[in-house]
């Protein structure tokens, strides 16, 4: 069975389920899933898992996230994104590029968003798309969210329904949870103008790059020629901030029954200054990486680590 992670150019139109429906057909294996999902109108990067890095989906999907768009100054929609009924359309006042460039220094850092109804955040028990799609509009509350970088590209004219509108290209990089559309809504309240997202393409999640990533024809011809193990990536590559840890053969077998593992060497150069609390990488003697350990006690005489995740069939596959 395979495992890793495969870096896929999602395309338009299709929702992330959609993408993991496919790679079960084209793999024929049922253990896959998506890092986060990208709504249907967004492109690019979505890392997904197969086999036993499904287990590794929330430590990949914490990871900030890289995206190249474009909004649209002068309308604002249902949906924050040009796809949605459009509620106004106004011709902007002209907008200095200056202007624009400090309302993007403005939000940077930690800002609040308040989700759009026209998302899957749940509230209630309901997810908000849902109560929209029915025609209603509850009170959500903001979220805190962290905008790592928020550079301005370039400013053009677009022509929507025979209306010149400006439109500003962008590069962000944020954290997990943010609303890039909202974050186009924001920069227009800012400026003093409805707005909404034009286009939006993910460049990097997780240090997975466009650059690297493949579509699903490009999968599916691979995977007829049996080839598919090429657009596979290590199940430790989105983990290499962990820090990592090498132990024995005679550790091996008891740490893969997920037993504590306990190091006596507490002057060891390779965890000196590791926090209590933190996740390691745990390899073999032979340098497979098969279990997260997370360090949970420390002495004067040792330190001790208990099992996060140990992957089993990981070493059945490489044997």
């Amino acid at each position: 069975m395979l495992h890793g992670f495969i870096n896929v150019n999602k395309p338009k139109g299709l929702t992330s389920h959609d993408v993991v429906a496919r790679l079960r057909r084209i793999l024929k294996t049922k253990k896959v899933g998506h890092t986060g999902t990208l709504d249907p109108d967004v492109t690019g990067v979505l890392p997904i898992a197969i086999g036993q890095a499904t287990k590794l989906t929330e430590y990949v999907m914490e990871k900030p996230k890289t995206y190249r768009g474009t909004m649209v100054l002068g309308i604002s929609t249902t949906t924050e994104d040009i796809s949605g009924e459009i509620l106004n359309r106004v011709t902007p006042k002209d907008i200095s590029t200056q202007s624009i460039m400090d309302v993007f220094a403005t939000l940077h850092g930690e800002i609040e968003q308040i989700p759009p109804m026209y998302s899957a955040v749940k509230v209630q028990g309901k997810k908000l798309y849902e109560l929209a799609r029915q025609g209603k509009e509850i009170e959500r509350e903001p979220r805190k969210v962290q905008i790592y970088r928020f550079q301005f590209l370039d400013v053009s004219d677009v022509e929507i329904d025979n209306m010149k509108f400006p439109a500003i290209s962008f590069e962000v990089q944020c954290s997990k949870g943010t609303y890039v559309r909202t974050l186009c809504v924001q920069v227009g309240q800012l400026l003093h103008t409805p707005a909404c997202m034009l286009s939006l393409q993910r460049t990097e999640s997780a240090g997975f790059l466009i650059d690297d990533s493949f579509t699903l024809e490009e999968i599916e011809k691979l995977a007829l020629e049996d080839k598919h193990v090429q657009v596979l990536t290590p199940m430790d590559l989105p983990l290499q901030q962990m820090p990592r840890l090498d132990i024995t053969e005679i550790e091996f077998q008891k740490m893969l029954n997920g037993m504590p593992y306990r190091n006596y060497s507490i002057h060891s150069k390779s965890i000196e200054s590791v926090p209590l609390g933190n996740i390691f990488r745990v390899y073999n003697h032979e340098g497979i990486f098969f279990a997260l350990y997370k360090l949970t006690y420390i002495t004067t005489d040792y330190e001790e680590w208990k099992a996060e995740k140990v992957f089993k069939e990981v070493l059945s596959f490489e044997s």
